[in-house]
Formats: C-alpha cells, sequence, structure tokens
C-alpha cells in the first residue's frame, strides 16, 4: 500500500518529479551565490528554483531506493525511520565534497544520492 502510495505521488506530481533541468555543478554555483546574499536570498527569484529542483532530485532519489528495496536488491543509501532531515548547510557541504570533475557530469539526482549516501550509509 505504501509503495502504491509513493508511486501515485510521484505520478501525481510530474512537475515536481521531472523539474530537474541542470546540472550538479550549475546547481551548486547557483545555491553558494545565494548563500553569500545572506538574509536577502530569501527574496531573491532564484530561491524557489533551486528548492524546486532539489525536491525534485530527493523525491527521485527516493522513488530508486524504494524501487531497489521492492526488487529485493540493496538501496544506495540507507535512512533510518522517521524524521530524515537534511539541512542546507549539510547539504551545500557534502554537495562541495564532489569532486569538480564529478560534478560537471552528474545530474541533481545523482548528487542528491551522493548526499544522501553520505549522511546515511547502508551498513
Amino acid at each position: 500500500m505504501r509503495k502504491a502510495a509513493i508511486l501515485f505521488l510521484m505520478t501525481a506530481m510530474p512537475g515536481a518529479a521531472q523539474a530537474q533541468s541542470m546540472n550538479a555543478d550549475a546547481f551548486y554555483k547557483k545555491a553558494i551565490a545565494l548563500k553569500a546574499k545572506g538574509p536577502l536570498a530569501l527574496m531573491s527569484r532564484e530561491l524557489k528554483p533551486l528548492i524546486k529542483e532539489a525536491r525534485a532530485a530527493g523525491l527521485k532519489a527516493r522513488a530508486a531506493r524504494l524501487a531497489a528495496q521492492a526488487a529485493g536488491r540493496r538501496p544506495r543509501y540507507c535512512p533510518p525511520e522517521g524524521s530524515k532531515r537534511l539541512g542546507h548547510k549539510e547539504f551545500l557541504n557534502e554537495m562541495g565534497a564532489i569532486p569538480l570533475a564529478e560534478r560537471v557530469r552528474i545530474d541533481m539526482t545523482e548528487a542528491m544520492t551522493r548526499v544522501l549516501i553520505a549522511k546515511f550509509p547502508c551498513t
């Protein structure tokens, strides 16, 4: 039932799940530029598209993890049950830890997955 609900949400929200349009490095550069604005970043027009991009990447990473579990494969990351918050500072730090040569080649879903692997490794 839970898997069906997730799949329903993914199809019911095609805009969020398919909003990805930039690679990880473009996202990272925009996010760092916004962070440099400090509190003024909250009023920037660039903030909402970045949030939308990150959420879409998170939904795709989650769907891939659940699909792997449903197929009996080992997921790439293993979050604990309950709340799984990822702060923006932690997210940007982990994004920055991805080497530039790789960050330029990968999309946001892969970058998000790598951030989640760092936070929630499978033991």
